[in-house]
């Protein structure tokens, strides 16, 4: 025996012969079955820690009922990890000067085919390199047409169900990518900025609000300032309208208990389409704002999809000041502030630190936007978990964690599921010429 333990010279060899032998097969049909579906890595990345212990764990479960004799079968596959992978065949098609719409949908798909059969297979190498006990004749890709056949059935069946519905809320939106992402691939992180404090005049022409705000170019979007209820300072001033800078409209003067009246001036502008604070103030106080949103054109987006001022004419009709429409949201910034300070509008500039969320792959900031997604609804889901803690059958160790997970499952949010991609489950929904959506098998 060699005095240095040389596993290249070991580990390989004997791996192939456990391998080529179907020593991790399933062993006959009589005895009791014991199944473990390896959680599916991504097929763009490289295992970590995190996977290392847990498969680790996995392992050492499936050879303790392996060597009891059980049927026993650990399930080896990969995820088609839909956003990473599409990123990374879109940078290979940018080096070459083409996008996914230079390719058209079928070639864009099969090039990312090509590019998973060339670099798909890494993980499953270093899963053989650890010695993992699986079952590679029953290796599984989450694209096959099994995997997504059942995908489209469980859609189906959810929606019948009344668990997925289709709805317009605001999503994380992703400029770049152009696509919904979740709160997951949301990256927060505190950057320098800066709070504006900007005048905005009382329509009856006593006067003026100071309105504080990290991002001035959304004052576009405006349907209303709220001050909280229990502020003295602007009681009297609940109910009256105030001229919206720059846009001609007018929007009233709301109380709301989400407004902290030490921050900046008490006074906040509320952009319902654009902040999800400001979305779940505007919800409250829809009747109030109702006036201002008509003369809005209804609650709209005022960026495209590409975070820039959109056409006056896109959408819904809505009417917004030409002299911003095409700009990039931060040159737009830039304009408004311009504007502002012209019509001596502008208060003051304060350096302030803030949180600015950007998207995990993308680094691009991520802007919340009001569109069509498909959502589950999680409550109905979540009401049985919560009752399996409140009645033992699920325990925490140690005890004080269930109140972490109360939290969490108490105040949990519609889960937003789609993606607006084209390496993925496509949807089974389908649209007629009169914008009705039709959801079932084809």
């Amino acid at each position: 025996m060699e005095k240095t333990y040389n596993p290249h010279s070991i580990e390989q060899r004997w791996y192939q012969t456990w391998e080529d032998r179907d020593y991790f097969a399933p062993a006959g049909t009589d005895s009791a079955p014991y199944c473990i579906m390896i959680p599916p890595p991504n097929v763009t990345g490289s295992l970590h820690m995190g996977h290392a212990f847990q498969d680790t764990l996995m392992d050492a479960l499936t050879r303790f009922h392996r060597m009891r004799g059980h049927n026993t079968l650990w399930q080896p596959g990969t995820d088609h990890a839909g956003i990473a992978t599409q990123m990374v065949v879109e940078r290979q098609l940018e080096a070459e000067g083409k996008t996914r719409h230079d390719l058209g949908r079928d070639a864009f798909i099969d090039r990312v085919w090509e590019w998973k059969k060339t670099s798909g297979g890494h993980i499953t190498r270093q899963l053989r390199r650890m010695g993992t006990s699986v079952d590679w004749r029953h290796e599984r890709f989450t694209m096959n047409d099994g995997l997504s056949d059942a995908v489209k059935e469980v859609f189906v069946r959810l929606y019948e169900e009344g668990l997925i519905y289709r709805g317009k809320r605001l999503v994380n939106w992703d400029p770049v990518l152009h696509t919904a992402i979740s709160d997951l691939e949301v990256l927060s992180q505190e950057e320098n900025g800066s709070l504006w404090h900007m005048r905005y005049p009382l329509s009856n022409g006593t006067g003026h609000l100071v309105v504080a705000t990290t991002r001035p170019e959304t004052l576009l979007g405006d349907c209303a300032v709220a001050v909280h209820p229990g502020d003295e300072r602007y009681k009297h001033l609940l109910g009256e309208l105030v001229e919206l800078p720059l846009t001609g409209r007018r929007i009233p003067i709301i109380a709301d208990d989400y407004v902290d009246p030490e921050f900046g001036t008490g006074c906040v502008k509320i952009t319902p389409a654009h902040d999800f604070n400001d979305y779940a103030v505007w919800q409250r106080h829809r009747d109030e704002t109702a006036i201002a949103e008509q003369a809005h054109g209804g609650l709209s987006n005022i960026f495209t999809i590409d975070a820039a001022v959109r056409d006056d004419e896109h959408e819904d009709g809505t009417l917004l000041p030409t002299a911003y429409i095409g700009m990039d949201r931060f040159k737009a910034r830039k304009q408004v502030v311009s504007d502002l300070e012209a019509q001596d509008l502008l208060e003051k500039i304060d350096d302030h630190k803030l949180m600015v969320p950007r998207g995990d792959r993308s680094g691009s900031v991520v802007e919340p936007f009001l569109t069509d997604q498909w959502y589950v609804k999680i409550q109905p889901l979540a009401d049985p978990a919560i009752k399996a803690v409140e009645n033992g059958d699920i325990r925490f160790v140690p005890d004080n964690w269930k109140n972490t997970y109360y939290e969490w499952m108490r105040n949990i949010q519609d889960w937003c599921i789609s993606r607006q991609i084209w390496w993925g489950h496509r949807i089974p929904a389908w649209y007629d010429a009169e914008g009705n959506v039709y959801v079932g098998r084809s």
